[in-house]
C-alpha cells in the first residue's frame, strides 16, 4: 500500500531506498534509542532486511517516507504487530533525517498511518511504544494525543547490553476523532 498526503508520501520500503536512507539516517542521534542502528550501510543493510522479512511474514509493513518537496526518501516508518484478527496495529520504528525533526514531516506521516488504521482497517486499539528514556518520543507521543498505559520493565536489552524499560501508549476509535483534529490542526498551521 502507498499512502500520500500533501508533505509526504509512505511508500513500501525497498532496497531502491537505501541511497536515499543511508544519507538521511547517517547521524547516530537517530539511532540512539532504537533496538538497531542504521547509522552505516551494513547497519541499514540489515536493518532493511529485518524489515522486508517481517513483512513476508504480514507481521510488518514497513516505509519509506518520501519527502515530495525534495522528492526521495527521508526516513521510516512502519506498522508492527499487525492483528487482524484482533483488529490492532502498532505504530513504530519512524525515524527522519534530524534536519526533518520538528517539521511537518511526522504529524503528516502519523495522519495517514492512523487514519488508514482506523478508517480503512476498522483498528480497535493502536499502540506505540519507546524507550522510556527516550524523552523526545515520549513527547512527541504524548502531544500526539496517546494515552500513557505504562512501562514494561526490563522489556528489552539495549544494543549496548543495558536494559530497557518501555513505555506503552494507545489511541483507541473514540480517541481517534480528536486524534485526528489535533494533527490536522498541526499541518493547516505548518502551511
Amino acid at each position: 500500500m502507498t499512502l500520500t498526503g500533501r508533505h509526504v508520501r509512505l511508500e513500501p520500503l525497498r532496497h531502491v531506498h537505501l541511497d536515499d536512507l543511508a544519507q538521511a539516517g547517517g547521524d547516530p542521534a537517530i539511532w540512539r534509542w532504537m533496538p538497531a542502528s542504521g547509522a552505516t550501510r551494513p547497519g541499514l543493510d540489515r536493518w532493511l532486511e529485518a524489515a522486508v522479512a517481517a513483512e513476508e511474514r504480514g507481521s510488518e509493513y514497513a516505509f519509506a517516507v518520501i519527502s515530495l518537496e525534495e522528492g526521495r526518501a527521508v526516513g521510516s516508518t512502519r506498522y508492527l504487530d499487525v492483528q487482524p484478527e484482533h483488529r490492532g496495529v502498532e505504530v513504530g520504528w519512524t525515524w527522519y533525517a534530524p534536519r526533518l525533526w520538528g517539521t511537518a514531516l511526522n504529524p503528516q506521516c502519523k495522519l495517514l498511518l492512523l487514519k488508514h488504521a482506523f478508517e480503512e482497517w476498522g483498528a480497535i486499539r493502536l499502540c506505540l511504544k519507546t524507550d522510556s528514556l527516550n524523552a523526545r518520543s515520549r513527547a512527541a507521543i504524548l502531544k500526539l494525543g496517546a494515552k500513557y498505559e505504562g512501562d514494561l520493565r526490563n522489556h528489552r536489552i539495549r544494543p549496548d547490553g543495558t536494559y530497557r524499560d518501555t513505555s506503552y501508549y494507545s489511541i483507541l476509535p473514540t480517541e481517534w476523532p480528536a486524534v485526528k483534529a489535533g494533527l490536522e490542526a498541526r499541518l493547516t498551521k505548518a502551511l
